[in-house]
């Protein structure tokens, strides 16, 4: 069964880019929490994807978002953090006109948490088939995250021109969606990939854009990344996700 890599703690992502392994490795990597990705070192030339230049990474704060235009992150369409499965169920199924037999379930055994997941064509406008994946929480059992993977795990018909043309539009979106402007970075290289988007809302609710690839080192110390799979999350909260942690002083 293909499985999705979700990101519920990425806590150096919503303030610095923090040394730490990867968040996820692959095509359609595995549902899983992660330390932050680690930070491309100091002096590294500016990443490329796709053969093209990416500009250099920001994270300055964006001019006209204040506290009263500030994007209001609750979830995604009409599936809303804090939502039981069963309406979240019902959600997939009134956004995407789904069967609820396209609806599958998945459980990730170390966090205790639960998912469900749909393939959805054509998500984005001419960008390929995604899969979407819904997590529910170990205690509270209502969604605390969703989000949404396009690769060639998901539509063979993928390609990285196609992945990198997905990241511009949707980064472009983000950008003007008003989210708090210290918490807002672009473009900003980590290990295996770039991300495109980072940003936040006045709760700390938070979306995560991240192209994935592999890195090459082409003439004048240039890295070019050919991106593998994009990746795009909304966390309710990633510095104090709603997973199983083994409670202190036990081992």
């Amino acid at each position: 069964m293909r499985k999705i890599y979700l990101l519920p703690a990425l806590v150096g992502l919503l303030t610095s880019v923090a040394a730490g392994p990867l968040a996820a490795q692959g095509a359609v990597p595995k549902q899983k929490a992660a330390p932050a990705p680690r930070a491309a070192a100091a002096g590294a030339a500016p990443a490329a994807a796709a053969g093209a230049p990416v500009a250099a990474a920001t994270e300055t704060p964006i001019a006209g978002a204040d506290d009263k235009t500030a994007k209001a992150i609750d979830g995604f369409r009409s599936a809303k953090f804090g939502m039981n499965e069963a309406d979240v169920r019902a959600a997939m199924i009134k956004d995407f006109s789904a069967k609820p037999d396209a609806i599958r379930a998945q459980d990730n055994a170390s966090e205790l948490t639960h998912s469900i997941l749909m393939s959805v064509p054509e998500l984005l406008p001419n960008g390929g088939t995604a899969e979407l994946s819904y997590v529910f929480g170990y205690k509270s059992k209502s969604l605390i995250q969703i989000g949404a993977v396009w690769s060639k795990g998901t539509d063979t018909a993928m390609t990285p021109e196609k992945l990198f043309s997905n990241a511009n539009i949707l980064r472009a979106h983000f950008m003007g969606e008003g989210f708090k402007p210290d918490s807002i970075a672009v473009n900003m290289p980590v290990a295996g990939g770039i991300v495109m988007f980072r940003g936040s809302d006045a709760k700390d609710r938070s979306v995560i854009l991240l192209l994935q690839g592999t890195f090459e080192n082409k003439e004048n110390n240039q890295r070019v990344l050919t991106p593998t799979s994009l990746l795009l999350f909304y966390v309710a909260d990633a510095k104090s996700p709603d997973i199983f942690k083994l409670p202190p002083g036990q081992f």
